[in-house]
């Protein structure tokens, strides 16, 4: 009977005690296989190396990462992050590159009680009506990051520009963002074929950029596509009668290539974003250091974004004990941000978007003669986006 007493006893403690996670279980979906893999596998490095970083551990609880690749595509990215949230059965879902595809993903994993971390895109969608609880970013909303540039031309006096950019839910928001701030005229606008068979020629495009008599032109393309835009751009000569404006275009990823292809029309081109490898403080001082001896190149916005997505999940998971059962608490501790960005110290809105700096940053070389960027100026501080009233949260 004393021996019965016991294990009753035991088995309601047990029952009564909430459930610790021995391994917290992060999926990471992005694109390891076409073309735009290189973003993707920057984005695996950045990773592995805040598992390194970390100990593998979050406190006493040990971390697991299982990256799924979507392929470039909405479905193959659904399907992807399916596996992950019902056979891995992740307690985080992370990453996501393409704003097309985290929206076609963001209901399995939200409906199965996940917590959902864009490591890059921001769908407007998903920052106002569709905005959730669960959901947090480490990178901005769509809109943001052009919005910050069109306040630098409107500073500079451009009075007008020629638009190009991919025809899907990124690309949209760009040309929105850049509209919600640019005071002067767009005379042109080029929204081209985006996905797996992307539109990569843009001579017609160019040849009518150059004729619309514009002061500027303002691009958006990312990935692969950004090195055909500026290697077409520059054998056309237009840096001194087009000057170019980019977001999201010329990047770590990108620069190597461009300079090892001697594209010197980039050097001087000025580009906005919430984060840069110049940024001083001590986190971003480690990161890139040790980014670049590992993987020998600058870390991209993309590692960045990555790098910290990892480290806003470890610190929920050691700030709650790795009990993943508790997930009001679990979601307070994502909301608290208590961990050090190599962006800085940030925190989140209502939308659980970050609520930050953005910065002018200059294509320059560093002391050794390697393209990188510079932060020139503070354009925004602490920028809210504007989806965040159209968010339900409060």
């Amino acid at each position: 009977m004393i021996k019965k007493l016991v294990a009753s006893l035991a088995l309601a403690t047990m029952i009564a005690s909430p459930a610790v996670a021995g391994t917290v279980k992060i999926g990471f979906v992005t694109t390891l296989t076409t073309p735009a893999a290189v973003i993707g596998k920057d984005m695996e490095n950045a990773v592995n190396l805040a598992m390194e970083h970390l100990g593998g551990k979050a406190g006493e609880t040990d971390l697991e990462v299982i990256f799924g690749d979507d392929g470039f595509a909405p479905d193959t990215g659904k399907q992807a992050t399916d596996k992950l949230v019902k056979q891995d059965n992740v307690d985080f879902v992370a990453g996501y590159i393409w704003s097309h595809v985290l929206l076609a993903s963001r209901k399995s994993a939200l409906d199965a009680g996940k917590f959902l971390i864009s490591a890059n895109a921001g769908p407007s969608q998903m920052a106002g009506p569709l905005c959730d609880e669960n959901f947090f970013s480490t990178s901005w909303q769509n809109d943001q990051t052009p919005m910050a540039m069109g306040e630098v031309l409107n500073k500079q006096g451009v009075k007008s520009l020629y638009v190009m950019a991919p025809n899907y839910a990124a690309g949209k928001d760009m040309v929105a963002g850049l509209e919600r701030t640019f005071k002067g005229e767009i005379v042109g606008k080029d929204l081209t074929k985006w996905g797996a068979d992307a539109q990569l020629d843009f001579s017609a495009e160019l040849a009518k950029a150059k004729a619309s008599g514009a002061q500027g032109i303002f691009v958006f393309y990312p990935g692969a596509a950004a090195g055909a835009f500026i290697k077409q751009y520059d054998q056309a000569g237009l840096k001194d009668t087009l000057p170019l404006y980019s977001v999201f275009t010329v990047d770590g990823i990108s620069l190597p290539k461009l300079q090892a292809a001697k594209f010197n029309a980039v050097l001087g081109s000025k580009i906005t974003q919430e984060w840069d490898p110049s940024l001083d403080n001590a986190a971003n001082k480690k990161f890139v250091s040790d980014f670049k001896a590992k993987y020998g190149s600058y870390p991209s916005f993309y590692a960045a974004q990555s790098y910290d997505a990892i480290m806003l999940i470890a610190s929920a998971v050691k700030a709650t004990g790795g009990n993943m059962e508790d997930k009001a608490a679990v979601r307070a501790a994502l909301k608290a941000a208590n961990y050090d960005s190599v962006r800085g110290k940030y925190t989140y809105g209502n939308n659980n978007m970050p609520i930050q700096n953005f910065y002018l940053r200059e294509v320059v070389a560093d002391a050794d003669g390697n393209w990188t960027t510079k932060v020139v100026e503070t354009v925004f501080t602490d920028a809210v986006d504007p989806m965040a009233a159209e968010c339900p949260m409060k």
